[in-house]
């Protein structure tokens, strides 16, 4: 590997600096482990007087550190925003997002060979360890920077790779022992992640893939900060550090095993993608054939879902950061994923973007034929996310232990899809706040 990384450096850095960072990471963690496991007892102990000391001044440490870092996001935004003012507005539905959580705060097809490969590989992955690696990885360092738990932070980095059902699977044996604030931190993680075969499957439609992993990405985190915010931890939780706390590996013996099962475990994703995509879309069709029927009564036959989707969501697509004219079919793709799901979405998504990629025309009477490249960037990540309301029942059910009630689950889950909703808006709005596309078109943060 070492041959193999110089050469790749010397043909070509620039080319390279993807593995560069990778390689870098993956060293890090590395030595960290070596450091941890031969000499972590003797820095504990080495470290304790200091850690004594500045325990005195933990709130003014505290209060100062925050106070920095205010002080910091206000020049930053007086000096970005000065030249791109319009920023602001998703700067705006940020700070909105976050207040109406805090308000509601407890305490105060042809495309579908792509899952097939996508559940492979994943497969592959998980009987190698790399997957079970990177997931503890990503918990530790989400652990140490935001103070949330071992057990609901393993779970929702196990989100930004698996789904809502498989990821509490990751914790199982420790759901009954978990909080209610835990319960619903897993929950919302859920709700505004996507897993990784289904990933393959809004790929496959033409969806922006470094979007779509970006969004899963940022979905952790922003889940685990909302899923607090809804609803704080009040309880003492057992698993306050990840001692104890494993992932278990799969009882395949073989990669050729594993990659087997992870083909014939993608047989039923696929048989529910199509099942999906036809049912929701003939359900679509037959609400628009009656509202256009009930609009027809009073001369207005053009009357849909859409239609009536596209206003009500208007207002939180210009939040987001879309241009007011945009708004509306935005707006559509939004009330289509909460009320339907996010496929039918997605399909409509790229629609526009192929139209857009024809070179049709931008309007077709009153109608948008096609949404700026932009659009499509936030568009992508407000609807990367299984918060609708299909999904409650699945994580309803893939939470719920005998030691916990059916009846308080299902409470959990509601309060947390209304998380992950906001979730995908949240972290949708800091996607606006940064993306800008000068006038060639490009792409820049």
């Amino acid at each position: 590997y070492a041959a193999y990384f110089i050469a790749a450096c010397v043909l070509n850095f620039n080319r390279a600096l993807a593995l560069v960072v990778i390689t870098c990471v993956v060293l890090f963690f590395l030595a960290y482990d070596l450091v941890v496991k031969f000499y972590g007892k003797t820095i504990k102990n080495f470290l304790k007087p200091v850690g004594r000391f500045l325990s005195k001044f933990k709130k003014w440490i505290k209060w100062a550190f925050a106070a920095l870092v205010l002080i910091g996001l206000i020049l930053w935004l007086a000096l970005d925003t000065a030249k791109k003012p319009t920023h602001l507005i998703s700067f705006g539905g940020v700070c909105m997002f976050v207040c109406f959580l805090f308000l509601m705060s407890k305490h105060h097809r042809a495309a579908l060979p792509i899952v097939v490969f996508f559940s492979c590989v994943m497969s592959i992955l998980y009987y190698i360890g790399i997957m079970q690696y990177a997931i503890l990885k990503i918990s530790w360092l989400m652990q140490v920077t935001m103070g949330t738990t071992a057990t609901e932070t393993l779970s929702v980095a196990g989100n930004i790779f698996v789904g809502q059902t498989e990821a509490p699977l990751l914790i199982r044996p420790y759901l009954p022992e978990m909080t209610k604030s835990e319960i619903h931190a897993v929950m919302t993680g859920g709700f505004g992640t996507i897993a990784g075969s289904v990933m393959g499957a809004y790929i496959s439609f033409g969806i922006d893939p470094s979007s779509l992993i970006a969004a899963s990405v940022m979905a952790a985190p922003c889940a685990l900060a909302l899923s607090k915010l809804v609803y704080p931890e009040t309880e003492e939780s057992k698993f306050k550090d990840e001692e104890g706390v494993k992932i278990e590996k799969g009882e395949e013996r073989t990669i050729l095993e594993a990659a087997s099962n992870g083909a014939s475990t993608s047989v039923g994703l696929v048989a529910n993608i199509a099942a999906n995509l036809i049912a929701f879309m003939a359900l679509l069709e037959f609400i628009n054939s009656a509202f256009s029927w009930i609009g027809g009564m009073v001369n207005y036959p053009k009357l849909t879902l859409q239609l009536i989707l596209s206003y009500i969501f208007m207002p939180v697509a210009f939040m987001m950061g879309v241009r007011w004219d945009e708004a509306g079919p935005v707006g559509e793709m939004l009330g289509t994923k909460i009320i339907l799901n996010e496929f039918v979405a997605y399909r409509r998504l790229a629609d526009y973007k192929a139209k857009r990629l024809e070179g049709a025309d931008e309007w077709l009477g009153d109608s948008r034929q096609w949404i700026t490249e932009r659009a499509e960037v936030i568009t992508t990540f407000a609807l990367c996310g299984f918060a609708n309301i299909s999904s409650i029942g699945i994580i309803y059910h893939g939470t719920s232990t005998e030691k916990r009630s059916i009846q308080g689950c299902g409470r959990l889950s509601l309060s947390s899809d209304d998380g992950g909703r906001f979730c995908v808006l949240y972290r949708n709005n800091l996607k606006g706040r940064l993306l800008f596309f000068p006038l060639d078109g490009v792409g820049k943060i």
